[in-house]
């Protein structure tokens, strides 16, 4: 049959070397729905509430905080280590539509759980809607994209094996989603070490939330407490930061004052 044959795009071939990258990480998931009732009535209360990947951002990088696991990377180069970073580096999947092609690309969020939610969730937005060369961390992207097969191998190998190199380019994790687009259980893939996807928040009030990490990082059971942690925050400390958005922005009463 005569088809029609089609070029690379820049975004695709970022994805070829992604999944390449991506072939030999032993990958394991966990997934439990989580109860967000709070979360849910501060964030109906807030006239322009953070999206729900900011949110995820913030709840995770929070419980990394107290958990070193969470941003500990796993490097080859000059040998087999452990690199635990002083704080974590969150890589966010932005869809996009470029030249009517629909992609991913990765907005980096250095240090969310020190941002502000209106800030994080500020970062993702222009990610989703500037040009991609108005996004540092896409430029820096398209411009590697756009090197050879050979050199592009070798700086994805220096990116990916050499811990600090990892951390500025890689992250310490990654949340990404299909909620916008009807939800579904995502088992992404990337050079690790985790991933975080949900799900639409459903009738009771619950939303499924996944994790998928790098075994040799760490085992099932620590990940299980993280998920029952993650329900804690996002139900306290980022309900409250919502409710607090929105008594900052309520009007304040204006008291006259009689002559």
């Amino acid at each position: 049959m005569r088809g029609t044959p089609r070029k690379v795009s820049l975004p695709r071939r970022l994805i070829f070397d992604l999944m390449h990258a991506s072939i030999r990480v032993p990958f394991v998931s966990l997934s439990r729905p989580l109860n967000v009732r709070p979360l849910l009535e501060a964030r109906d209360g807030t006239a322009n509430p953070a999206g729900w990947a900011a949110i995820f951002v913030k709840a995770f990088a929070l419980i990394a905080k107290d958990e070193p696991i969470l941003r500990t990377l796993y490097a080859k180069w000059p040998w087999p280590t452990f690199y635990e970073l002083p704080k974590s580096v969150a890589l966010v999947a932005i869809a996009r539509t470029e030249d009517g092609e629909e992609c991913v690309l990765p907005q980096r969020i250095s240090g969310p759980d020190a941002l502000p939610l209106a800030e994080i969730d500020a970062l993702i937005r222009h990610a989703k809607d500037a040009p991609i060369m108005d996004v540092p961390m896409f430029r820096k992207i398209m411009l590697a994209t756009r090197l050879p097969l050979p050199l592009r191998r070798l700086s994805w190998l220096i990116g990916l094996n050499f811990g600090r190199q990892r951390a500025n380019y890689f992250g310490s994790f990654s949340v990404t989603s299909v909620a916008a687009f009807g939800g579904g259980e995502l088992h992404a893939i990337s050079p690790g070490p985790f991933i975080l996807s949900y799900g639409v928040v459903r009738s009771d009030q619950c939303i499924d939330v996944l994790i998928r990490w790098d075994h040799r990082i760490t085992d099932a059971a620590p990940i299980a407490r993280v998920l029952t942690r993650l329900e804690q925050v996002l139900n306290t400390e980022i309900a409250a930061e919502l409710r607090g958005t929105r008594q900052s922005a309520e009007p304040k009463a204006i008291r006259a004052v009689g002559t």
